[in-house]
């Protein structure tokens, strides 16, 4: 098990994370998530040990993983840490770098994983080619089957899929996701795109301002999130007024609604009218005015501009989000 105690950490006077608590249990996915600059990257780097907390203790079971400060060479045999530098060798093959830690002792074994990795990645037919040859999506597929080569007890990966193309994407994530659950291989992903997290992580950890400002099971967050900004990380969401939904609600509350979770009435509801609508390929996204409320909803077919429309929301969600 992962534990991290109370760690803080600034660059130069900039605080960049302030007292970050959590644990990561033996084959659990933990996602971490946040806008750009909130300290996703640096969180993985410390863990790893190329960064020094200026506070704070990390654990993997009993023993102390330490920084830079103590350690010439950062990283521990446990564990492998996949950056958005892939610090591949160029001039060398795909098989040459996946099996490059790998013992060459048993050579029908380093074989037989090269191949699984490479299968996985779907890269087998380029097994022969030099590093320097593929495109940065390619490097980085290898750059994974690398870091998974040895087996690690925890994998920490930051922005794992940034380079590489949808067609590949989401088969890429299926096969590395069952493979880590199969080999019951703990890990930790930055991440800010939510289809790395939803089907995959159990739990996710939301950083903003230096800070975790929540930590929750995958489902319970979609389902319930804690604010707009989580709610933002997970798609197109609005911060709806309860006074515009029901005349004698609470003036001061609001509740979190996913684009979604509208639907449309020709007569009763929120009354809107259309401002924009945006192909979105499976649907549009409509921008449309109550007052001076901006909404945003999905409909599955085009809305000219200047329509009036009513948007309504299921009871059962209004009153999911307004428990405490």
């Amino acid at each position: 098990m992962l534990t991290i105690n109370s760690l803080s950490f600034s660059y130069d006077k900039t605080p960049i994370l302030k007292d970050i608590n959590f644990k990561v249990a033996k084959g659990e996915h933990i996602s971490i998530v946040g806008e750009s600059g909130c300290g996703k990257s640096t969180l993985l780097k410390i863990i790893y040990g190329l960064l020094q907390p200026n506070k704070g203790q990390i654990f993997w079971g009993d023993t102390q993983v330490m920084g830079p400060d103590y350690n010439l060479v950062p990283g521990e045999s446990y564990m492998k840490y996949l950056s958005q530098d892939f610090d591949l060798m160029p001039f060398t093959t795909v098989a040459e770098n996946v099996s490059q830690f790998l013992s060459v002792f048993y050579p029908e074994e380093l074989k037989a994983r090269t191949q699984e990795l490479l299968q996985m990645i779907d890269m087998l037919s380029f097994a022969d080619v030099k590093v320097k040859n593929l495109s940065g999506g390619q490097q980085q597929r290898v750059a994974l089957a690398r870091v998974l080569a040895q087996k690690p007890e925890l994998l920490l990966l930051d922005e794992p899929f940034s380079h590489i193309d949808n067609f590949r994407k989401n088969q890429l994530r299926r096969n590395l996701f069952e493979y880590l659950e199969k080999e019951e291989i703990s890990c930790i992903t930055a991440t800010h795109d939510h289809q790395d997290v939803l089907p995959y992580a159990q739990k996710i950890i939301v950083l903003k301002d230096r800070e975790i400002m929540v930590e929750a099971k995958t489902e319970d967050l979609y389902h319930n999130p804690k604010n707009i900004y989580t709610a933002a990380l997970f798609g197109e969401a609005n911060l709806i007024p309860i006074s515009i939904l029901k005349s004698y609600g609470e003036t001061e509350r609001k509740i979190i609604v996913y684009a979604h979770e509208f639907r449309i009435s020709n007569k009763s509801g929120i009354p809107v009218k259309v401002e924009k609508c945006y192909f979105m390929g499976s649907h549009y996204l409509v921008q449309a005015k109550s007052d001076e409320h901006i909404i945003r909803f999905h409909h599955h077919e085009s809305m000219e501009v200047n329509k009036e429309l009513f948007l309504n929301i299921a009871l059962e969600t209004i009153n999911q989000r307004l428990k405490p």
